[in-house]
């Protein structure tokens, strides 16, 4: 898919068919997340790919929006190093590569929120993720089972030239 119609497609995918992702596909859809631009150069991401439906249940419970993890085909939660004081941009930026890249390849994912949430710990602990990790975001995958047509502002409502 060119970039542009990707970047208008992309919605956030609740769910799943029952297929699985190839490990190919998600070792390339996680190379473009690591090629995502970071402060300084910093690249302080590490990517946690998740396919074993009993970890996938796990998260599901856990993660306070994310019940339907269970159902995906794998799952990636994106850490960075929190001695990086840009952590937070840097993982985001990864976290939308990982998006748009999934898109490209039909794809379906929804980011649910990691960042400062009650079950990082959790995660942290079940997963034996090091103590210099901040969790950034869950990323749900799988093929999809719906077509979202949930509809976007408009540019008109958020364009602002010069001043608001």
């Amino acid at each position: 898919m060119e970039t542009i119609s990707v970047l208008k497609k992309r919605r956030s995918v609740r769910e799943y068919l029952d297929k699985p992702i190839s490990k190919d596909v998600l070792e390339d859809i996680i190379d473009c997340g690591r090629l995502a631009p970071s402060a300084n150069n910093s690249q302080p991401w590490h990517f946690l790919v998740i396919t074993k439906k009993e970890e996938l249940k796990f998260i599901s419970k856990k993660a306070t929006y994310g019940k339907f993890i269970k159902n995906a085909a794998a799952c990636v939660i994106v850490f960075c190093e929190k001695n990086n004081r840009h952590h937070l941009e840097d993982g985001a930026a990864a976290t939308e590569n990982i998006i748009i890249a999934a898109t490209s390849y039909g794809i379906g994912t929804c980011w649910v929120a990691g960042y400062n949430r009650t079950y990082e710990e959790d995660l942290k602990e079940h997963f034996k993720i090091p103590e210099n990790l901040r969790m950034i975001s869950i990323i749900s995958m799988g093929y999809p089972a719906e077509d979202p047509q949930k509809q976007k502002k408009s540019l008109k409502e958020v364009l602002h030239w010069e001043k608001f």
